[in-house]
Formats: structure tokens, C-alpha cells, sequence
């Protein structure tokens, strides 16, 4: 590597542009990869020689294309982010010796990450409990599986090596039922229907998923969903996974045409239906308010316990403010027939 910093270097991030990739500026490129990272920051980097393209220090303006591979590089080594136990209350349901399940509260991240170190579930469960089991040497013990930031709802937890491998295999092999609640944006044309598409990160934003219809990129995705209640301007639905890919409610509702009710990384927090009516903008932000975040409530799962093949089942109420969001919807709509 060469940089006008230092002679040894240390690599904290490092991408490669797909195959898809448009001419877009480093600066840009960068952000799309990185969480919470700002503009001003990563021009910095650039200006004292962090940024390298191909191997070659480069300015915050150069255009990234397709096969290049940039990276971030400091003379001192990535932290290494130690999981730090944190005494935070979980929400469990249920719990015996192999298993836990947690109601997740909307706003809870699920495991650390970048910009998110602590105050996860997973610091949690970490205080609350010893010895859970890690998969694949991650350091996310107990987690079998994950949902959104500010989706809420149902979670397994395993307690032990064999529930974790066990039910690792369940969710690969799709061997559970999970049905989710949405309020997306519109009227739906079928009471039921099924979303089939590929999905995987979008070539413009990698912080989100986009749905490859002709299966030439990213990784086959179902939803099953039915319509359980329709307030004209948006419609309350149930979802069946058939796969399990990141953000694939959100993706495909958004590649439908029916972006989640306030889901602002993929276009729901705008008005998408209605009248342009003061009044009605007005009940529309409210709306927003009363729901801050993508309106997503992970329902229900349904499997096999891992040691003594019961088949068990959990659910959990729709939260406060999506309760609430969906009733204000039903009293304007009744209204609106009147």
C-alpha cells in the first residue's frame, strides 16, 4: 500500500465495487458502505492520505467504477470492539433450559455493530446470561437470528451449543413459520398474493436491499402475504416469510409499489397516497408521529423445540404505537365513508 501518512499502515475498511457500479465519487461511494459515517470525515481521510483506490491514495473526488477496491487505511491498528455486558431489561416470554424468547422493543439494535457498540440485545443477553453459545465464532452469543432496528417483535435465543445448531438448521432450512403485521402505503389489487425476487444490496445505496427480479444478482427471496384490513390510502397486512433475507419485507413491499407506512429508508415516510388536502397532510404527519419508525411488528413463530420436538408457538400483541397508528387509519376511513 502507499499513503504520504505513514510506512505502516493499518486497513480498517475495504471494499470492492460490483460489477453494476455506476462513476460515483469516493466520498459518496463510501458513505453508502459505511454506518454513520459523515461526508466531512471521510474527505478529511482523503486529504491526509486514507483513502486508497487500487492500492493509490486518492482525493474525496475521484470516481470509483466497477472492480475498484477501496479501502481506509491509519497508522494505528481497528479497534477491536470487546462485547461489553450491559444490565439493560429484556422483554422474555418464554424461557426453559435450551431456549429464551424476547419481544423485541422497536429501537433496539440487535447485536454491536458500526455506530452500534453497546446497548444492543445482545449486550443484554450477555449480562443476563452465561456461556451462550456463539455461532460461527461471531461474537453475537445466543443469536440465531435478527430483526431490524425498528422492527419490533418476536426473537428466538439459544441457550446452549445444541439449540444453537439446531435451530441454525431450522432457519436455513426455512423448517419454522413467522408471520409479521404491515402497514404499507396503498391499495392492494389481490386480498393475497406472493413477492418473489431476488434481493440483495442495492448498486446505489448499500445501506439498503433492492429485489433483482431476473435473479442475476443477490439471493432468491419469497413473501407470502394476505390482506387483513384496508383503510383506502393504506392496508394492513400479514406476512409469511419463505426465506429469510435482510430487510426483505421492506424490499419487497417497496419493489410492489407499497413501501411501508414510515419507512424512511425505503420511501415510506413521504405521503405516497391520499388527497392534497391541508387537513389531510396534516393527519398524515400525525400519523407519523404516533409511529416514528417503519411500521413492522414481527408477529409469531412457530417451531419444533429443539430437544423434545414439540411443536411450540409464541406471538406478541401489536406494540403501542402500532396499535394506535392502526387505529387512527380505521377511524379515518370509517369516516371517510360516512
Amino acid at each position: 500500500m502507499s499513503s504520504n501518512n505513514s510506512s505502516e499502515l493499518y486497513e480498517h475498511f475495504d471494499f470492492t465495487a460490483s460489477s453494476g457500479q455506476e462513476p460515483l465519487r469516493v466520498d459518496k461511494f463510501l458513505m453508502n458502505f459505511i454506518d454513520n459515517a459523515t461526508r466531512n470525515k471521510i474527505q478529511k481521510a482523503a486529504t491526509n492520505g486514507n483513502i486508497l483506490v487500487n492500492n493509490f491514495p486518492v482525493k474525496s473526488s475521484y470516481k470509483v467504477k466497477s472492480g475498484d477496491r477501496v479501502s481506509i487505511v491509519y497508522s494505528y491498528p481497528k479497534q477491536t470492539n470487546e462485547l461489553i455486558p450491559q444490565d439493560i431489561p429484556i422483554n422474555i416470554t418464554y424461557e426453559d433450559e435450551d431456549i429464551l424468547i424476547v419481544n423485541k422493543e422497536a429501537g433496539m439494535v440487535v447485536h454491536p455493530g458500526f455506530g452500534n457498540y453497546d446497548g444492543t440485545l445482545v449486550n443484554a443477553l450477555a449480562y443476563h446470561f452465561d456461556n451462550l453459545p456463539n455461532k460461527d465464532s461471531e461474537n453475537r452469543p445466543g443469536l440465531v437470528h435478527r430483526i431490524d432496528k425498528n422492527t419490533s417483535g418476536i426473537l428466538v435465543v439459544a441457550k446452549n451449543e445444541d439449540s444453537m445448531t439446531i435451530l441454525s438448521k431450522k432457519f436455513e432450512k426455512r423448517d419454522l413459520n413467522r408471520l409479521y403485521v404491515a402497514l404499507v402505503w396503498g391499495e392492494l389489487k389481490d386480498d393475497s398474493g406472493v413477492i418473489e425476487g431476488n434481493i440483495g444490496r442495492s448498486l446505489k445505496n448499500r445501506k439498503i436491499m433492492s429485489v433483482f427480479p431476473d435473479g442475476d444478482f443477490g439471493k432468491y427471496a419469497k413473501t407470502n402475504y394476505k390482506v387483513l384490513e384496508r383503510f383506502g390510502y393504506v392496508t394492513m397486512v400479514e406476512c409469511k416469510l419463505e426465506t429469510g433475507r435482510t430487510h426483505q419485507i421492506r424490499a419487497h413491499f417497496k419493489f410492489l409499489g407499497h413501501p411501508l407506512f414510515n419507512d424512511a429508508e425505503y420511501g415510506g415516510d413521504l405521503i405516497l397516497k391520499g388527497t392534497t388536502f391541508t387537513k389531510y397532510k396534516q393527519f398524515v404527519q400525525n400519523c407519523f408521529k404516533i409511529c416514528p419508525r417503519q411500521a413492522l411488528h414481527a408477529r409469531s413463530l412457530e417451531f419444533t423445540h429443539p430437544k423434545s420436538n414439540d411443536l411450540i408457538s409464541f406471538e406478541s400483541e401489536l406494540p403501542d404505537d402500532m396499535s394506535q397508528l392502526i387505529e387512527k387509519w380505521r377511524s379515518y376511513s370509517i369516516n371517510q365513508r360516512i
